[in-house]
């Protein structure tokens, strides 16, 4: 499956536009059995969505068992890619897209009339169609896709896709963050290394004539403070680059064993770990550190390629090991 997505089949995928035959050799990562199985993971986001009486009613998992149903019901599985190592391949094959902005790959099995509902996502989404036809609505345009379609759907344009026999869909979304979501996270990045602290005191309080009336010492004492709060674009820089590699809540790594050596072998991330840079720094999981000189060429290589050659990493061997045991990585021989 390697090669990039858009560089497979008829042409390049425009605003709300099928590409039929984007990736005619698409073979299934999961079947329904295998997202069933997905879906009574802890670890695994899930959710059933079902139409009753012109309604949409959505469960979330985990599910223990899912009892099946003919007509009108869909179930989704997020993050399959880090659990599906065809899954994962699919996303990588989108590398023409930052790392920073690709989120997961979602899988959804619908049976026929199965869907979620119109709706609008804040985010760029590609559509891959694997076994099965679905029939999607983009704005004003119809389209029904077969195995190895790909329809690209830009943020704030609704859609709408109706299964029209048992099929799967992989979602490979976009990351995009909002506004007040970057900035409530910033300031608790900021209070957690210290914001300005200091307690009001009154030193001259004289009984109040108004006692609903805010006083303006308090006013000129939270001024005061909040406006040394300050930062640079290095700091904006260092916690984006923390906040993008944060783990979702619901991801676990599963701690590997030391090795001794790391002559032989090659190094691979984790599916489940995000590795960007900016200059010198690291990003690994919501963590940072600045790497040495010498050591910023084979650790953008591991970003950039998501393995390696365990040699080309020797130098470095107590971090990897670190990485090892906290399961970030692996050494295959």
């Amino acid at each position: 499956m390697g090669g990039r997505a858009v560089e497979a089949g008829s042409g390049h995928p425009r605003l709300g536009e099928l590409v039929a035959g984007a990736l005619p050799e698409f073979v299934a990562a999961v079947d329904a059995r295998a997202l069933t199985t997905l879906a009574a993971r802890n670890d695994a986001e899930s959710r059933i969505v079902e139409r009753s009486r012109g309604k949409w009613e959505t469960q979330h998992g985990p599910f223990k068992k899912i009892a099946t149903r003919k007509d009108n019901w869909t179930l989704l599985v997020s993050g399959v890619n880090w659990h599906v190592s065809r899954a994962e391949a699919l996303l990588r094959r989108f590398d023409f897209v930052p790392q920073a902005r690709l989120d997961d790959v979602m899988v959804s099995y619908a049976t026929p009339g199965g869907g979620v509902g119109p709706h609008v996502d804040s985010y760029d989404v590609f559509l891959l169609q694997g076994p099965g036809r679905r029939r999607w609505r983009v704005a004003q345009k119809t389209y029904v896709a077969a195995p190895g379609d790909l329809l690209y759907v830009p943020p704030g344009w609704q859609h709408d896709g109706v299964a029209l026999e048992p099929c799967l869909t992989y979602s490979v979304g976009f990351r995009a963050p909002r506004g007040a979501e970057l900035a409530a996270a910033f300031l608790d990045w900021l209070h957690r290394r210290g914001l300005p602290d200091a307690e009001y005191r009154d030193s001259q309080l004289q009984p109040a004539k108004s006692n609903a009336k805010v006083p303006g010492q308090m006013i000129d004492f939270a001024d005061a403070v909040l406006r040394k709060i300050a930062w640079s674009r290095s700091d904006v820089a260092r916690f984006l680059g923390e906040y993008l590699t944060e783990p979702k809540p619901h991801v676990l790594f599963i701690p590997g064993k030391r090795t001794p050596t790391l002559k032989n072998g090659e190094i691979r991330l984790d599916a489940k770990t995000q590795l960007l840079y900016r200059g010198a720094r690291f990003f690994i999981n919501g963590e940072s550190f600045v790497a040495a000189k010498r050591d910023t060429a084979p650790l953008k290589e591991l970003a950039e390629r998501r393995r390696l050659p365990a040699s080309r990493l020797a130098r470095l061997a107590g971090l990897i090991r670190q990485w090892q045991a906290a399961g970030y990585l692996r050494l295959e021989k």
